[in-house]
């Protein structure tokens, strides 16, 4: 069996970390990833070890890409493509109908209504297409219930359709003792917040912002640290800046330390206006630091009670500013931590990379047999 994964390659956020972590401790003559352009995701792929190939494109629209793929199919005995993200299954649509017996998966990260938006008139003529395009696969994989129905909704036959949650390696150590909350001017004693998310309008940033503002009236000594970089910095540096919060907010851009970061925290916030399942929250819970998320995706499987965490509603940044101060006094009263302990011991029996990777190859397996039966041979 061999399968060549797509992705544009661009993004640096959970897609990311979702196909490396899938993909780093394969069978290396089964599995190999393609990229679009050479970024963040390249590097990482080539230090993981992982074989990936390089479809350049001279820009995201030149689809003469599609050619490069189709040879490169046949030349390597490709069985199955496995796109992520729009662009992906825009040539998987195409490669499809030029090689109808190798079988086609795309796993949903995103909501497809949200992929382009803030992208005015393109983004609603991206989004048409994307989601005509999004019912052409021959498999689907949901990375939360939440998902799968919504592809339901999209008249998608649920048979097509697999939820596999999201999974991390909780035996890895990523200990950084060199990293201090004082290199970031925090104090010791400060309540400390952590945000990992791209800078993009999806991410809900502005509800933060106004939850914060509130908040700090009353603890001064609240400080968040935002990692992340993406096209909203500027605006959100600014907007930070016109509301008071310069001095309790902490730009940090693009980090490959998230845990490290995480650890030095108090709380983990996750503000998404849609996810699919947030692996920032499985790596809050690998340090054992409880979460305040949107109810989005499958985040409810992860925090099913205020046992685990906190589940609040998108866009309300009321009830953000009141969860946090509900945080606040429970570390006060010495009970934080225990949510903390809790969430990491449900993820790190529920939601495991080994989980994640048996599932996805069970899928492939599947898809596999269908194409044997076709074919009427047998797999190499």
């Amino acid at each position: 069996m061999r399968v060549l994964h797509l992705n544009a390659g661009a993004e640096t956020g959970g897609g990311m970390h979702h196909i490396l972590q899938l993909l780093k401790d394969f069978n290396k003559a089964e599995v190999v990833l393609g990229v679009f352009e050479k970024g963040v995701m390249y590097d990482r792929a080539v230090n993981n070890g992982i074989n990936v190939v390089i479809f350049q494109q001279s820009s995201r629209l030149d689809f003469s890409v599609t050619k490069k793929i189709i040879s490169y199919i046949d030349q390597n005995n490709i069985d199955i493509i496995h796109t992520h993200g729009p662009r992906a299954n825009f040539y998987g649509f195409y490669i499809k109908k030029k090689r109808p017996d190798c079988k086609w998966i795309t796993t949903v990260h995103s909501n497809p209504h949200l992929d382009f938006m803030g992208r005015g008139l393109i983004g609603k003529i991206f989004t048409r297409i994307h989601l005509w395009v999004l019912r052409k696969p021959d498999h689907f994989l949901a990375i939360s219930n939440k998902f799968k129905q919504l592809l339901i909704d999209e008249k998608i036959v649920p048979e097509k359709i697999t939820t596999i949650f999201n999974g991390i390696d909780f035996s890895e150590d990523k200990n950084n003792p060199t990293i201090k909350r004082e290199d970031f001017e925090v104090d010791p004693n400060d309540f400390l917040m952590i945000m990992v998310a791209r800078l993009d309008p999806i991410k809900g940033h502005i509800e933060v912002f106004k939850a914060f503002r509130e908040l700090i009236k009353e603890h001064k000594d609240t400080k968040l640290l935002l990692v992340g970089d993406g096209a909203l910095e500027e605006d959100l540096i600014m907007q930070s800046r016109n509301m008071g919060l310069s001095d309790n907010i902490r730009f940090l851009g693009y980090s490959n330390d998230v845990s490290s970061l995480i650890r030095l925290s108090d709380l983990a916030i996750l503000a998404s206006y849609s996810e699919s399942f947030p692996l920032v929250l499985l790596e809050a819970a690998r340090e054992k630091v409880p979460v305040i998320s949107t109810d989005v995706g499958g985040v409810k499987d992860l925090v099913p009670s205020n046992s685990y965490g906190w589940v609040i509603p998108v866009r309300d940044h009321i009830k953000l500013r009141r969860t946090m101060e509900e945080a606040i006094e429970l570390k006060k009263k010495g009970n934080l931590k225990k949510l903390g302990e809790n969430l990491y011991e449900r993820a790190s029996t529920l939601f495991t990379i080994e989980h994640f990777k048996e599932s996805v190859y069970v899928a492939y397996e599947e898809a596999s047999k269908k194409r044997e039966v076709k074919n009427g041979h047998s797999l190499g």
